[in-house]
């Protein structure tokens, strides 16, 4: 049999081939056809068939023209088939199982769906490592209904865009306003997702709670970036508004650890550490409810003294019996 003239000897097999071809063709640069033929070991001829390969099977793959033209993968319209390394897959495989769970609603289903449809179609050694994460995690539920993932998708657009929007929205006390608003940035913390703005209405920067957000519009109108007071970051300034809300349950602790194994233990999103000595900190939280609070407190990986307050109490004890209660007849 003769040999492909346009095949070089020692080439990988086709399959690989494209995979690594693939590879290269995603970096932000044009690859001239010499330069690809000389990474992957083959002569030029085989990397236009190569590339025609991938147009067949749904990549655009641009060519340029000139000294300095080339070959890239540009965005499509259509989603062509992945091919992903061993790694890859398993991580988009742990987060769509994650997403079921996740504080976004509208999105459970189809996250389940996603990862029936990859697991289909996964090696049987890398499925088996998905399944043992199915079989081992338990991932906890969230107690309240999510932000809406179309909603959060919009206000994102709006933030990137730099627009006014208009919403309604309803305060844990009062009546339901309508706002006009420059998004900055969403924040997610815990369980829910806020948005922080700044409230034209009121001259001020404000932060609002995405589950309370409803009749979104996108005004068109862009305007210049605002800064935060102070040079602060987006998730810094909804911290610390959160912190000093009225309508927020607040707590203290005193963990038994240092303060820099407790950073790695406790979310940001949770409150902030205040050294104690080499062995102690305090950690000071608010979140909006005592049951959530107590949800959050009981999940923590350290040891821990509550301080208050009182009313944190019974709902702690309530999530241990229950954890007892769960053990009853089972073995030491």
């Amino acid at each position: 049999m003769t040999a492909d003239p346009g095949v070089t000897r020692g080439t990988r097999d086709p399959a690989a081939r494209l995979l690594q071809l693939l590879s290269l063709l995603q970096r932000p640069r044009d690859w001239t056809g010499v330069e690809l033929a000389e990474r992957l070991g083959v002569t030029a001829r085989t990397i236009r068939r190569d590339i025609e390969h991938l147009r067949e099977l749904g990549y655009p793959v641009q060519a340029t023209q000139g000294n300095i033209g080339g070959y890239r993968l540009s965005a499509g319209t259509a989603m062509p088939p992945l091919l992903l390394d061993d790694d890859e897959a398993v991580a988009i495989a742990i987060g769509l199982r994650a997403a079921a769970t996740a504080a976004v609603s509208g999105i459970e289903d189809t996250s389940l769906r996603a990862l029936a449809k990859l697991e289909q179609v996964l090696p049987s050694r890398l499925r088996r490592r998905v399944s043992h994460l199915a079989e081992a995690a338990t991932f906890l539920p969230q107690p309240v209904q999510g932000a809406d993932a179309e909603l959060l998708a919009s206000l994102a657009a709006a933030c990137v865009a730099h627009e006014k929007v208009r919403f309604g929205y309803a305060p844990a006390r009062g009546a339901p306003t309508r706002r006009l608003a420059e998004p900055k940035r969403l924040v997610a913390a815990g369980r829910r997702w806020y948005l922080l703005a700044y409230d034209l209405d009121r001259a001020d920067w404000r932060t609002f709670r995405v589950d309370r957000i409803d009749a979104l519009h996108r005004t068109g109108s862009r305007v210049p970036e605002r800064d935060l007071p102070g040079g602060q970051d987006a998730a810094a300034y909804v911290a610390d508004a959160l912190a000093a809300g009225p309508g927020n349950c607040r707590a203290e602790l005193i963990v038994h650890a240092p303060i820099e194994r407790a950073a790695e233990g406790v979310p940001s999103s949770l409150g902030t550490l205040e050294r104690i000595d080499e062995h102690r900190c305090r950690l000071r939280t608010a979140v909006d409810s005592p049951e959530y609070l107590a949800f959050r407190i009981a999940a923590l990986r350290l040891d821990y003294t509550l301080v208050g307050p009182p009313d944190l109490v019974p709902h702690l004890r309530r999530i241990a019996e229950r954890a007892l209660g769960a053990l009853q007849g089972q073995g030491e």
